[in-house]
C-alpha cells in the first residue's frame, strides 16, 4: 500500500539548500526525496516513528 505524499512549502537556507543538492546528487536522488530521507532517519532514530510502518528506506529511489 503506498503511502498518502502531501505537499509542503519548505523555507530553506540557501547554503542549507546547496549542501542538501550536492548529498542528493551523491546519493542519486531528488533533493525532495534526500530531504524526505534525512527526515524519516532523524524521526525513527529518535523513536517519533511508529516501528515497522514507517521505518527508513535504505534504497535510492527516494
Amino acid at each position: 500500500m503506498a503511502t498518502e505524499k502531501k505537499p509542503f512549502p519548505l523555507r530553506i537556507n540557501a547554503h542549507v539548500l546547496e549542501a542538501m543538492q550536492r548529498w542528493a546528487d551523491d546519493e542519486l536522488r531528488s533533493v525532495n526525496a534526500q530531504i524526505e530521507f534525512v527526515l524519516r532517519e532523524a524521526l525513527y532514530k529518535n523513536g517519533r516513528l511508529k516501528a515497522g510502518k514507517t521505518k527508513p528506506v535504505v534504497d535510492k529511489d527516494g
